[in-house]
């Protein structure tokens, strides 16, 4: 069954694991060296945008609404490919990013090292 234009494909929809509020987690990584840039949270109705429109969407938690990356700071994720892990509880986006992808101006999230025993 194909997706209406304004819903999200009911196959990909009936393999998604959500958490009680309806959310799945999207990893984000750079297209051209795999680095991962950030985690948001998508509903269905992300996922759909962001499928349908190659601009990556996520859904606000602290706003509870939906945002599309860059709307308001210019750093503009446009998605390359998305996968769905073997589970279905987890989204994975491959972006083009346009400025830094975090809301604090470094180029990742995930810049903050902690010390790690081996």
């Amino acid at each position: 069954m194909a997706a209406t234009e304004d819903r999200l494909d009911p196959a990909i929809a009936a393999r998604l694991k959500r958490t009680a509020d309806g959310l799945v987690p999207a990893v984000v990584r750079r297209h051209d060296d795999g680095e991962v840039l950030m985690l948001a949270w998508m509903n269905d109705e992300a996922l759909h945008r962001t499928l349908t429109t190659g601009r990556a969407t996520y859904w606000s938690r602290s706003r509870n609404e939906l945002w599309v990356k860059g709307a308001t700071s210019g750093n503009h994720q446009f998605v390359k490919a998305a996968s769905l892990d073997c589970d279905g509880d987890t989204i994975l986006l491959t972006v083009e990013q346009v400025g830094p992808a975090c809301h604090t101006g470094t180029p990742t999230c995930f810049s903050d090292e902690l010390p790690v025993r081996a």
